[in-house]
């Protein structure tokens, strides 16, 4: 990748000039506008000063020592000095096809596994049982899974984990509306809607009466405490409330390595106060356990007065399980930002308990809104449910297919392309924003067929395939005989785009932010879209020409087809 050889080529020019070379590696960056090249580096200016000496001159001093370096000869079609000092790197033509041409013949692309592999986990989705998944599921069970799989494609171990919360105050509220309201029957018909309207009805309760709520509470205490009918009522519910959060995650294509509720980790709590009593980090405070933290007044409480355990004690003893179990490298925490607070405060006490070792990362993200700016709700005020978002997602998907008049689809293929795209556009509508901004949700601006959406990239996909089936080309074949070559601007441009896929992953990795795909391939879609129109493929001016066309088009469709599946999307042959 481009930006790993331009570190390799730099960093040890710079170390001549600077005690610090990693900071001006940083201002290597890609060109606004190609005509000045396709990378620019505008360290001189800020290397001057502690040289004492012109900018220019620093920059032809660096440049020298670059055009020295072999690596740079065969990377470089030129680096001219412009301006006060800036460096204009134009990448060889001549290494760009021979990247491509090898990329072409490659099932990974081109994209090396990393050369030390980190075991990661990633810890996302983590939804309450006992009620429907419902809209602020989405983007933690989304953005995990995509990070999840870029980070395994890059060759990273990766170990994606659901903590469930099967253990919490929820299971109180069920348990008083059982054990007062319950139709059988329609626990029978669909436990799952008969536990939420048991659950409802608690916190209508609850909220109107505080006797109720203590008796909630007493629920959650005896199913903690091995009540003989409590623990058996959560043993009864539990397999209902599996099947149904199993059943959203096959409509996303969603799995998962390791589905550990709180529950599993109940035995481990007593221990964990003990460990942080005998580390000296826990102390008792009016009656509860808790951990207090240099310059702040807020504590951690990990054992309230009650005995009760807290999710902060669960999450120590699950981080414990973790190390001893799998030992990784990192753990990631998908979880919304409303969290940030408790996050810093567990990385902390992870810390004082001597795991400073480990690579801990919030990653958070924002809320979803509706277009009156508030949390995207139905009309009647409700929490809009997970399957409603992806039915309502699905038939627009088929609206829209029946209104573009779709006849090239055949019908035994009708429903499941609708799946594809309406499931489709929703994740890429949600990991295209920035995760940490909030959203205004729009299944119109979703489906649409142009602009930074997966139903435009699904197009595009299906558009340069049918080049391959019109022309009744084998793609495979075609890529390992034909070389590349560049006749038209558009081809260079659409060329460097394409070596730039491993570059967005890595960003993906690096900051956990799949937006950062999402961008790239929309831009590598807005380059083949230029290309198409100024390059005749199958009426290229001569077979040699046609081929490298066929090339590029087969590499742009790969690139677009792994892009999307390591976002969870899948393309469609035909639209």
């Amino acid at each position: 990748m481009i930006p790993a050889l331009l570190e390799k080529i730099f960093k040890p020019v710079l170390a001549k000039y600077s005690e610090t070379p990693d900071k001006f590696l940083g201002m290597i960056s890609r060109c606004a506008d190609p005509k000045f090249g396709d990378y620019q580096a505008n360290f001189a200016m800020a290397m001057g000063k502690s040289l004492g000496k012109k900018p220019r001159d620093v920059a032809e001093m660096i440049r020298t020592d670059v055009l020295a370096d072999p690596t740079a000869a065969a990377l470089f079609e030129s680096v001219e000095i412009a301006g006060p000092g800036f460096l204009n790197l134009k990448i060889s033509s001549e290494w760009m096809i021979r990247t491509l041409e090898n990329a072409a013949k490659d099932e990974r692309l081109g994209i090396p596994a990393v050369s030390e592999p980190k075991t990661v986990i990633v810890d996302f989705s983590s939804p309450n049982v006992a009620k429907p998944m419902h809209v602020g599921h989405i983007r933690s069970t989304i953005i995990g899974d995509s990070m999840s799989r870029v980070l395994k494609f890059l060759g990273h171990n990766v170990i994606r984990d659901n903590h469930l919360g099967d253990w919490g105050t929820q299971f109180g509220m069920i348990f008083y509306g059982w054990k007062h309201y319950l139709d059988e029957e329609k626990f029978q018909n669909d436990p799952i809607m008969e536990l939420l309207r048991l659950y409802r009805i608690a916190r209508e309760e609850m909220d109107a009466d505080e006797k109720v709520a203590d008796e909630c509470r007493k629920e959650t205490e005896r199913l903690h405490a091995g009540d003989p009918e409590n623990r058996a009522l959560w043993a009864k519910i539990m397999p209902y409330c599996l099947q149904e959060i199993d059943r959203a995650y096959e409509r996303l294509d969603i799995q998962f390595d390791e589905t550990n509720g709180e529950s599993f980790y109940n035995d481990r709590l007593p221990g964990v106060v003990e460990l942080l009593r005998e580390k000296g980090l826990a102390t008792d405070s009016e009656g509860a356990v808790c951990v207090f933290f240099p310059g702040r007044e807020t504590p951690m409480i990990v054992q309230k007065k009650d005995g009760a355990y807290l999710y902060a004690t669960t999450d120590i003893a699950t981080f414990l399980y973790r190390m001893e179990t799998f030992k990784p490298d990192a753990i990631y925490y998908v979880v919304d930002h409303r969290q940030s607070e408790h996050f810093v405060n567990f990385f902390e006490v992870t810390r004082m308990l001597g795991y400073e070792g480990v690579d801990l990362r919030h990653v958070k993200f924002g809320t979803i809104l509706g277009e009156d700016g508030k949390p995207f709700k139905t009309r009647s005020g409700d929490t809009v449910g997970l399957d409603g978002l992806l039915d309502e997602a699905v038939e627009r998907a088929r609206s829209a297919m029946r209104q573009n008049e779709a006849g090239n689809i055949p019908e035994e293929d009708f429903e499941d392309t609708a799946q594809k795209i309406g499931i489709g556009a929703l994740k890429y509508a949600d990991l295209s924003q920035n995760r940490e901004s909030d959203y205004v949700f729009s299944y119109d601006k979703m489906l649409a067929l142009n602009g930074n959406t997966a139903t435009y990239m699904q197009y595009a996909y299906a558009r340069v395939r049918s080049i391959f089936s019109r022309g009744g080309f084998d793609a495979s074949a075609i890529c390992k005989t034909s070389s590349i070559q560049f006749t038209h601007p558009t081809e260079r441009a659409l060329a460097m785009e394409l070596i730039r896929f491993g570059e967005a992953l890595d960003g993906v990795a690096r900051d956990n932010r799949p937006n950062f795909l999402t961008a790239y391939l929309y831009e590598l879609a807005s380059k083949y879209s230029s290309f198409f129109e100024n390059c005749p493929v199958l009426r290229a001016e001569n077979e040699e020409i046609r081929d490298s066309r066929l090339v590029l088009c087969d590499l742009t469709a790969r690139t677009i087809q792994k892009g999307l599946e390591l976002l969870g999307i899948q393309t469609v042959e035909k639209m």
